[in-house]
């Protein structure tokens, strides 16, 4: 495929084919996926072929392949003109996203007592595939997580009320409907309320190591030094059946809308139509879900830090990078309604915008992008004019599969040389540890450097691993 480098951290994939619209990479040749083992660029002129793109086919500096779009890849349809959803472009994670909190202690204070509170972590944060978890519901109490999100959590004695101040859509995403959600994907759910799941889902002690813009950073509530929480997990088992089944409907019913995708993993359906509006109702209800999990780690993390260090947590953000969204942007001088993909990218929403918390109105929308074990991770903010749709990364980035991590990575080696770091390391298992090394993944201080190069975000605050809880 031809690539034209259009300036620093912008590369544009000109229209042929199919395509309806060019695709557009933000990144650096270093960033770029590997063309011999990374279909990612492939995934973005598949991507720009969906009936209803609009501008492009974005994909954020961490993009690496993914099932249809590629993880990193932000797309949107304008839903007047024949605009697709395709639940491709949100994943089998459904509304994964990243919650970070914030100590009233420093990492000085909790030292003594952090290996402590690791083993407390460990010993009470369910992971790992299959059930278990903090809360458990009985069906009407599963309905009412898929309507109300982390707010009936709140409401049910699982927070506070400010909680959901913090929180992207106040913790609850509307027109969410359990009845659009099979009998299967309630199964899968309804034991996994309050658990992180397997893969790249952690909880991690952290630090404030550098603070970059002072009055951001105050307003959302860091200082240097500080100890933090991060929770980075999802919908579980029912956002992943969510997305199998839906995925299987709209494979049938493209050819009634005379819809034709290179490639199936895309498959989509108009988003007026029957299919694609039960997708976005079963979508809300995983993005719930979601939100309500985290929300449930949050108060078990809370009690975990009174117990051991006495200390409080409170919610800087909570914000999703696996959804399709409507929104109102301004293209060619016309506001039009899109709906917006974002797989493996955040919202990063600019100042001023309605949407962000009052508190937060002057500073942008906070956007947390985890590291990997043993390096740093960062809380950007969105910015005036940021591009793709108000999009930024998501992470740092697979450059290895997880079955070739494990292969060349030793679980207890690597967690000996974590230790030595002084990363206190509580794992599921050796082979999933090694599934997660460092080395999988791209540089994140590359990746969060392109993205603020590129004029999607700018750097707030970096945070650094104390320890870590593994999926």
């Amino acid at each position: 495929m031809e690539i034209v480098e259009e300036g620093p951290f912008r590369f544009r994939i000109p229209r042929e084919g199919g395509m309806r619209v060019p695709g557009v990479v933000f990144a650096t040749r270093d960033l770029l996926p590997a063309a011999a083992g990374d279909q990612a660029l492939l995934q973005v002129m598949n991507v720009a072929a969906l009936p209803g793109i609009v501008e492009a086919s974005y994909a954020m500096p961490d993009v690496h392949w993914g099932y249809g779009f590629p993880i990193g890849g932000v797309a949107a349809t304008d839903t007047a003109a024949g605009g697709v959803v395709s639940p491709g472009g949100v994943g089998f994670d459904i509304s994964c996203g990243v919650r970070l909190l914030a100590a009233d202690c420093d990492r000085d204070r909790l030292a003594p007592r952090l290996r402590s509170l690791m083993d407390i972590l460990g010993n009470r944060t369910p992971r790992g595939p299959g059930r278990g978890g903090v809360w458990h519901l009985d069906a009407r109490q599963l309905a009412e997580v898929l309507v109300g999100g982390a707010r009936y959590a709140v409401e049910q004695g699982h927070g506070v009320r400010r909680d959901l101040d913090r929180c992207e859509d106040a913790g609850v995403l509307s027109g969410a409907s359990p009845e659009q959600v099979s009998e299967r994907a309630l199964e899968r759910g309804l034991g996994q309320v309050g658990s992180l799941g397997s893969g790249n889902h952690f909880l991690e002690v952290q630090a404030v190591d550098a603070v970059y813009d002072e009055s951001a950073a105050r307003a959302m509530g860091l200082r240097e030094r500080q100890v933090c929480v991060m929770i980075h997990c999802g919908s579980r088992g029912l956002g992943h059946q969510i997305c199998t089944d839906h995925v299987r409907v709209m494979d049938r019913a493209m050819s009634r809308y005379g819809i034709e995708v290179p490639d199936r993993q895309l498959a989509c359906a108009p988003t007026h139509s029957d299919e694609g509006r039960a997708y976005f109702a079963a979508m809300a209800a995983a993005a719930n879900y979601a939100r309500a999990n985290r929300q449930l780690l949050t108060e078990a993390a809370r009690r975990a830090f009174g117990e051991t260090a006495g200390c409080g947590l409170e919610l800087v953000y909570d914000i999703s990078h696996n959804l399709a969204k409507a929104e109102t942007h301004d293209v060619a001088g016309a506001g039009l309604d899109l709906c917006v993909h974002r797989k493996g990218a955040t919202r990063a929403l600019p100042p001023g915008h309605p949407d962000l918390p009052r508190d937060l109105a002057t500073v942008g929308q906070p956007v947390l992008i985890p590291g990997t074990m043993g390096t740093s991770s960062y809380v950007l903010a969105g910015v005036p004019g940021g591009g793709a749709w108000h999009s930024t990364c998501h992470g740092a980035g697979r450059v290895r599969s997880r079955h070739r991590a494990a292969r060349e990575v030793d679980g207890r080696r690597l967690r000996a040389d974590l230790e030595q770091q002084n990363v206190a390391v509580r794992a599921s298992s050796w082979r999933g540890l090694a599934e997660e090394a460092p080395q999988a993944y791209k540089d994140v201080d590359a990746v969060v450097r392109a993205g603020e190069g590129a004029g999607l975000c700018r750097r707030v605050a970096r945070l650094v691993p104390l320890g870590v809880v593994k999926g």
